[in-house]
């Protein structure tokens, strides 16, 4: 039998877990956009489900306007994000796990004393840079006792991230106390980090295959799958379901299970039931009749509207008295059952014969249960579900009531059961949702004799999801331009829906300009419409392009620019010679040094910033060397000069008009040799 060991401490801590209830909670209070400085917890399905309500990720202070509500991370953030927070007036959500808020105040007393501190932790980390940020950031970070600096200061007061591993802080300590430094140890590891840790190595000692969920960008989950490696080589690391390894499930019978601080309980509940799942389905035969007897106990006592098997007792020619195995006994009376011509209840049923009727009442008013044989129509109602099972067709039934392990559905009088694995295509943690839908399902198992049928809702969705994505690929060819959702980001691209399949749009292939980020001309839920650039069905991998629909600027630059032309543009670089100015994304001119200003230019930067919008003029369009040469101070020359400065400058010039021409000469001479 396969045993699922979960380790202890796994799953959100405390600080996660409040983090997101105060995230869940803004959302009820404010009817406005709430923004996140940075993902809140390091799991994405966490966050893209937050991001669905309206929590939107921001990277930068700038992002968010002014009045805007602003939660901050459990990671915490620097001094300088609170002195901003004041200044555009925010409302401010403090996430901070309090363990990371204590490190906060440690370090802003010591920074007051002067004294220097040492921070042992990933300098990259979002909780290492805010913890940094209340020092002036002028803390030393450490990552590990092998890159520990030189440093000057005799007296360090030392903390640590709160995710680190115990061992790793420890041998920092042993390194600096070799360097005789004088230490000022604050123990800032959280302890429920240490005590995951620990579980997740014990667990790992004990099973044969080790599991450890959670993001791969989430630090503390990354050391768990560190730890766990080290003490069972057979691990491996899941971000989402899609990534449990079944077929190495199914060769182990000790399997442990360890999760980061950021990990959902859903995915932990998920990843246990699918393994549970497949042993399941691996011994259905075996172990079904011991869970459909373990149900048919709770209907010993039958409610109206079931149906029931008995053993006939008595028959009479008013009615047939039925043994149901429970207190009461079941009466079928003669109009209840179809007699043909001149038969009697007596020519076709006999004592000792099994029955099966429908429930019309729990108490005919004589203390026995009113039963139907009409209303059954059993035989007909069966051939149709065995003939479902034959030819694996689909049946619709309705999803009557919860039992232990699963749901009890009808198939129009025949009541079946669907097991909880059974209900959906992924986790279900709550049945109740399901009672009374009408759910399309296979029949997976038929029992004529004891009166049951099992029935498989994934089966059908599995089956309907694998149609969608086989029509899908069928229909699908290279450069066919089709309609897609913009679901998820990544740094180097978005994921689009097109229509049951994700494909990928590159950042490269967004815009014919440059990008930092997709988000910065694409939303989540965006429909867009995007060209099939290449397909592997056998990776399912589909490659998309957004760019394509636009013709590349430099094809038609003949049709939208012409040589002496005006245009307008952004400033996006600026060189020792220049200014590269963007005309339209994808298309960029050069404003050599000497042509910005009607002066001598020593500093491209004294005159111009990147992000500036300017005007300039078309000098010259090389299309083979794709280069266009542009001139803002022939632009200026070109345009027109407010009323009163066409007056002064008539003025000034009409002064000079009795110089005599020879003097006149004269001076154009001199300042043309000074030049």
């Amino acid at each position: 039998m396969k045993e699922i060991i979960r380790a202890d401490h796994s799953g959100f801590c405390f600080g996660v877990r409040e983090a997101i209830a105060k995230a869940e909670a803004a959302v009820r209070e404010y009817d406005k956009r709430i923004y996140s400085y940075g993902p809140l917890i390091h799991n994405k399905q966490v966050t893209d489900r937050l991001e669905k309500k309206g929590v939107r990720v921001i990277e930068s202070p700038d992002e968010a306007e002014c009045g805007a509500v602003v939660i901050i991370r459990s990671h915490g953030v620097g001094k300088r994000f609170y002195e901003i927070a004041e200044e555009k007036n925010w409302t401010l959500i403090d996430a901070t796990c309090p363990f990371v808020a204590r490190i906060h105040d440690l370090v802003r007393a010591a920074d007051e004393k002067g004294e220097q501190v040492l921070i042992v932790g990933d300098a990259n980390h979002p909780e290492v840079q805010g913890i940094n940020g209340w020092c002036g950031n002028s803390a030393i970070i450490v990552g590990n006792s092998q890159t520990i600096p030189d440093m000057e200061a005799e007296h360090l007061f030392v903390v640590a991230q709160t995710t680190i591993p115990k061992r790793l802080f420890e041998g920092v300590l042993e390194e600096l106390k070799k360097q005789r430094k004088e230490l000022s140890v604050n123990h800032t590891i959280c302890s429920a980090t240490e005590n995951r840790q620990q579980s997740c190595m014990k667990t790992a000692q004990q099973v044969e295959l080790m599991l450890v969920l959670g993001d791969r960008k989430s630090s503390n989950t990354k050391k768990l799958y560190d730890i766990s490696k080290k003490y069972c080589n057979n691990t491996y690391f899941v971000e989402n379901i899609e990534d449990l390894p079944l077929k190495e499930v199914e060769k182990c019978n000790r399997i442990g299970v360890a999760a980061g601080a950021s990990t959902p309980e859903c995915l932990i509940k998920e990843v246990i039931a699918n393994m549970s799942e497949n042993t399941l389905e691996n011994n259905e035969m075996n172990s079904m009749d011991a869970l459909m007897d373990e149900i048919e106990k709770s209907l010993r006592l039958p409610r109206s509207g079931e149906i029931v098997t008995g053993k006939i007792h008595q028959v009479t020619d008013r009615e047939i008295i039925v043994n149901l195995g429970c207190k009461k006994d079941g009466i079928i009376p003669s109009d209840e059952i179809t007699l043909e011509g001149d038969q009697k209840l007596t020519d076709l049923y006999h004592e000792g014969d099994e029955i099966q009727a429908k429930v019309v009442k729990t108490d005919d008013g004589d203390g026995s249960i009113l039963l139907s044989k009409k209303k059954l129509e059993i035989g007909e109602h069966w051939d149709e579900i065995n003939q479902a099972l034959e030819d694996k067709s689909n049946i619709e039934v309705k999803v009557v009531r919860p039992v232990n392990g699963g749901v009890i559905a009808a198939y129009k009088e025949v009541s079946g059961f669907i097991p909880l694995s059974q209900l959906s295509d992924h986790y279900v943690e709550n049945v109740d949702e399901f009672i009374g839908q009408t759910l399309t399902v296979k029949v997976s198992r038929v029992d004529l004799r004891r009166g049951k049928a099992v029935f498989s809702h994934k089966q059908y969705l599995n089956e309907e999801k694998n149609k969608r994505i086989a029509e899908i690929w069928e229909g699908l060819s290279v450069d066919d331009v089709v309609e897609g959702t913009v679901m998820r980001f990544t740094d180097y691209g978005a994921f689009v829906d097109i229509g049951g399949i994700d494909g990928l749009l590159h950042i490269s292939e967004i815009s014919w300009g440059k990008l930092k980020h997709p988000q910065e001309v694409l939303s989540i839920g965006d429909k867009i419409r995007v060209k099939v650039l290449s397909m592997n069905q056998e990776k399912g991998k589909i490659s998309l392009g957004l760019k394509q629909n636009q013709p590349e600027p430099w094809s038609v630059i003949n049709e939208k620019y012409d040589v002496g032309q005006i245009v307008n543009g952004k400033v996006v670089q600026l060189k020792e010679y220049g200014a590269f100015v963007e005309l339209e994304p994808g298309l960029d001119g050069l404003v050599h040094i000497s042509e910005v200003a009607h002066k001598r230019v020593g500093n491209i930067a004294d005159e111009l910033s990147v992000g500036q919008e300017v005007a300039a003029k078309i000098l010259e369009i090389d299309q083979d060397r794709r280069r266009i040469s542009l001139s803002i101070k022939e632009a200026l020359d070109e345009m027109p000069q407010p009323e009163e400065e066409v007056s002064e400058t008539y003025e000034e010039e009409a002064e000079p008009a009795d110089v005599p021409a020879e003097e006149a000469a004269m001076e154009v001479e001199e300042t043309s040799e000074e030049a």
